[in-house]
């Protein structure tokens, strides 16, 4: 990570990350109780607009940043808001003909429809939006791509179906619905949904460890921060987390060493179907989506809460600062299932912010090494990670029979979870992870890709902690766990 280096992939990352950079900076050397007034003058100092219409609204929405920088709306339980003042109310129109339209006269479009809700009047194509089922078929029907589907990239994002609009036609998460997983707030143009930092938590945990003499600081970071680190390296990071005032930089991986072993043991005494806790989205999608399966999810608790529940037991005074690319750990933390383990999360987003409002520049660091997982625990990142790894776990222990899928992404999530629901899945264990590709491709990533999922492999192959091993036995010292043989 480097200081006043473009990192990000929009630019409504690096507004959001001007306005995290600037709170940060306030909360340390003063400044904050006139935020809402300054910071917007600051990120658009004008005259004119960058980003919108005028430098009012530009500010205006500024300051709904800085708002959501501070915490956001304590009265609304979810972790993700809507900010009325950025939503530019997204045409959703649905299946719409435009102008291209040339009147041919094979009316293909016409002939696709399975509800008759094409007709064609003065020889152009009309849509009668009473019949349409926004199916999409005249879409790739017409030979000139003269019809068009139409809808906000927000409420095409939310597989749940989340997300509508209100009687001003801007964005409403329906909460009920909503499972955290953050895909709208990467995929609105506008960054009109956006999730709730707690930075200011964080320097205030900081801050009243009086530099880690009255009480431990550690940080837990999610093997997914290799692929933040194209321009530094994660050894540079570690020292960089160090200097922001945290007493030690433990991996999330050495839990997920740690709950491999546990979903190994627990899928043999589950009648031998069990679904993934690790991802707090797609735990939360079964509660909500598949409540006849709750019984199915393992207990086991996620790497973050493993790693933790540790760090604890070995500290008990200590607090625990998750570091991550999820929304949705955000909400998991404070879940009762937890047991308190985890004390804040911050995101990488997040981490930039603060290493640059600490004027940290991490590529001129020595670094420091950060070597407490397996290579099976650091691939829980990616998808399909968890699965290689309990095969693997499952074939040292003796346990026979599993048969994984590896589900990215909701929409995998709900075939799979359907066809498990009426008995006619192949599959007894079941990996889910609700953004496609894993949590390499979290919503709170500060760049996204496909070589996200290569980094997570070659930094699984460069640990030099020798199988889950090692990890368990230290769980079992500390925890007083029963045998643990054959690791």
């Amino acid at each position: 990570m480097l200081q006043n280096q473009r990192v990000f992939d929009t630019d409504v990352q690096l507004f959001k990350y001007k306005v995290l950079k600037e709170v940060i900076r306030r909360a340390y050397e003063g400044g904050l109780e006139n935020a809402y007034i300054e910071i917007p003058k600051i990120v658009s100092p004008g005259p004119k607009s960058e980003l919108r219409c005028c430098i009012y609204k530009e500010r205006a929405i500024v300051q709904e940043r800085v708002r959501m920088a501070m915490g956001g709306n304590p009265d609304n339980p979810n972790v993700v808001e809507v900010l009325d003042i950025a939503c530019d109310e997204c045409p959703i129109g649905g299946i719409y003909v435009s102008p291209a339209c040339r009147g041919c006269i094979t009316h293909a479009c016409k002939e696709a429809c399975p509800r008759g809700a094409i007709s064609i009047v003065d020889r152009h194509c009309v849509v009668d939006k009473e019949r349409c089922i926004e199916c999409g078929k005249c879409t790739k029907a017409c030979p000139y791509g003269a019809i068009i589907a139409q809808h906000r990239p927000c409420m095409v994002s939310c597989k749940v179906k989340a997300i509508s609009m209100d009687a001003d036609r801007k964005a409403k998460i329906d909460n009920d619905k909503c499972i955290s997983c953050g895909a709208c707030i990467i995929q609105c143009p506008f960054g009109a949904l956006s999730d709730k930092s707690f930075v200011l938590d964080i320097i205030d945990i900081l801050k009243k460890s009086e530099n880690n003499t009255k009480y431990k600081v550690y940080a837990v970071v999610a093997p997914s921060i290799i692929s933040q680190c194209r321009a530094t390296s994660v050894e540079q990071v570690t020292e960089g987390i160090h200097k922001l005032g945290f007493a030690d930089v433990f991996e999330a991986a050495l839990g997920a060493d740690i709950t491999l072993y546990h979903e190994a043991k627990e899928w043999s005494e589950k009648n031998g179907v069990m679904t993934t806790s690790c991802c707090p989205a797609f735990v939360s999608y079964i509660e909500k989506y598949f409540p006849e399966l709750r019984s199915n999810v393992s207990s086991s608790p996620s790497p973050m809460v493993e790693t933790a529940l540790l760090l604890k037991k070995m500290d008990p005074d200590c607090k625990c600062v998750f570091i991550g690319p999820c929304v949705a750990k955000k909400g998991e933390y404070k879940h009762p299932r937890t047991k308190g383990a985890i004390d804040c999360v911050m995101s990488f987003e997040e981490l930039q912010a603060f290493l640059d409002a600490r004027c940290i520049n991490t590529a001129e660091l020595d670094g420091m090494p950060l070597e407490n997982a397996s290579f099976f625990g650091r691939i829980f990142a990616r998808s399909g990670g968890i699965t290689d790894g309990l095969l693997e776990v499952a074939r040292n222990l003796g346990v026979e029979g599993i048969k994984p899928v590896a589900m990215s992404g909701i929409e995998e999530c709900k075939s799979n979870l359907m066809l498990l629901k009426v008995g006619k899945s192949p599959y007894n264990f079941f990996e889910g992870m609700a953004c496609v590709g894993g949590c390499v491709n979290g919503p709170l990533c500060i760049n996204h890709g496909l070589k996200n999922i290569g980094d997570v492999d070659q930094y699984g192959r460069s640990s030099s902690v020798e199988g889950i091993g090692p990890n368990v036995d230290l769980w079992a010292e500390k925890m007083g766990d029963a045998d643990t043989t054959g690791l």
